[in-house]
């Protein structure tokens, strides 16, 4: 019913930056809040950050003041924007939804494919 699918991933060195993108479609309602989370090998997923329908924004303390999340005029896609970029934040990164779906009064929490994002010299 919901699809989220990533972009904007790939290779960069230390200090560059990369804006990765994710677009939402399928029976939306409306999106509650949207989200970055990522995951590098052999730890848990955490929250990179999130941004709410009224425009409220969380960061995690390992990207605040290098990293911005957006939402467009429509509210269906979300950016974030990754400057100064470390190679600690070598991760997948995952696009997460919750929305409100059309049909059946129902709400649900989705998540996109992900899109790797490496920095390294």
């Amino acid at each position: 019913q919901v699809q989220l699918v990533e972009s904007g991933g790939g290779l960069v060195q230390p200090g560059g930056s990369l804006r990765l993108s994710c677009a939402a479609s399928g029976s939306i309602f409306s999106i509650n809040a949207m989200g970055w989370y990522r995951q590098a090998p052999g730890k848990e997923r955490e929250m990179v950050a999130t941004i709410t329908s009224g425009g409220s924004t969380n960061y995690a303390d390992s990207v605040k003041g290098r990293f911005t999340i957006s939402r467009d005029n429509g509210q269906k896609t979300v950016y974030l924007q990754m400057n100064s970029l470390k190679p600690e934040d070598t991760a997948v990164y995952y696009c997460n939804a919750d929305v409100f779906l059309k049909f059946y009064g129902r709400s649900g929490n989705y998540w996109g494919q992900g899109t790797q994002v490496t920095v390294s010299s």
